[in-house]
């Protein structure tokens, strides 16, 4: 099996399996817990938490650490960087289908 190497055109980022869901889950709903995502993207807290803190790095994303009725709870959500980023990230895949 061939692994597709992503043209320069589509951020690498962005363009990883788990990294991929996490933008694709945030730019379809406002804010999603820690737990709801993880679930979502079928993943271990571990692996969320790597791939989410590398899109925090980035400014893609932002994540919010709070109580609810005395329970932690961990929140995810897009930024506008991170939103554009997406944009431009899907507009490339377009490209890049039409081209074929």
């Amino acid at each position: 099996m061939a692994v597709f190497i992503p043209p320069e055109s589509l951020d690498a980022l962005i363009h990883e399996r788990v990294r991929l869901g996490i933008m694709s889950a945030l730019a379809a709903e406002p804010e999603l817990a820690f737990t709801q995502l993880r679930d979502m993207l079928k993943v271990t807290d571990g692996n969320l938490s790597v791939h989410a803190r590398l899109l925090f790095q980035a400014g893609y994303i932002r994540i919010t650490k709070g109580f609810v009725e005395r329970k932690p709870r961990t929140t995810l959500s897009l930024a506008p960087k991170g939103r554009a980023a997406f944009e431009r990230y899907v507009r490339s895949l377009e490209d890049l289908v039409r081209k074929r």
